[in-house]
């Protein structure tokens, strides 16, 4: 039979075990935007430098409100018209990025599905998974 300083060894080592394990994944993060004018070509650059130091780590970017607009079909950076953001979220996409678009705010703002580009994908509430992604799932909040 095993004595108490043996099984508080074990349970010590599968602790360690399961640790090592969680930081093997990588982070998880949700970058949150919610004013693509603002946040969009600095939070997009900021994925991509995130992805650089750290390529493992989990990224869900959450749009509602105004954040939605950089993920319209043909959106441009205002400030910068060079930008073109299809291209920057197909190759964040590509990096296994996943971009969420609120339904609430398609709703409110009398906006279609098939208006924004393939690589969005939609949520009921961006706020709601937002939360549900801090509080359940266990990922970092950045808002660029």
């Amino acid at each position: 039979m095993a004595t108490p300083s043996t099984i508080k060894k074990l349970l010590l080592c599968a602790f360690m075990v399961i640790c090592s394990g969680a930081q093997a994944a990588g982070d998880k993060v949700v970058y949150h935007i919610d004013n693509s004018a603002q946040q969009a070509t600095k939070g997009l650059r900021n994925i991509r430098n995130h992805l650089d130091e750290a390529p493992d780590t989990q990224i869900i970017v959450v749009t509602h409100a105004d954040g939605v607009d950089f993920l319209l079909e043909g959106a441009k950076d205002k400030a910068n018209p060079n930008i073109d953001y299809a291209s920057l979220v197909s190759a964040l996409k590509a990096r296994n990025v996943r971009f969420e678009v609120c339904e609430i705010t398609l709703k409110n703002r009398g906006l279609k599905k098939e208006q924004f580009i393939m690589d969005a994908d939609f949520t009921p509430s961006g706020v709601v998974r937002v939360a549900r992604l801090q509080a359940r799932e266990g990922y970092a909040y950045i808002k660029p």
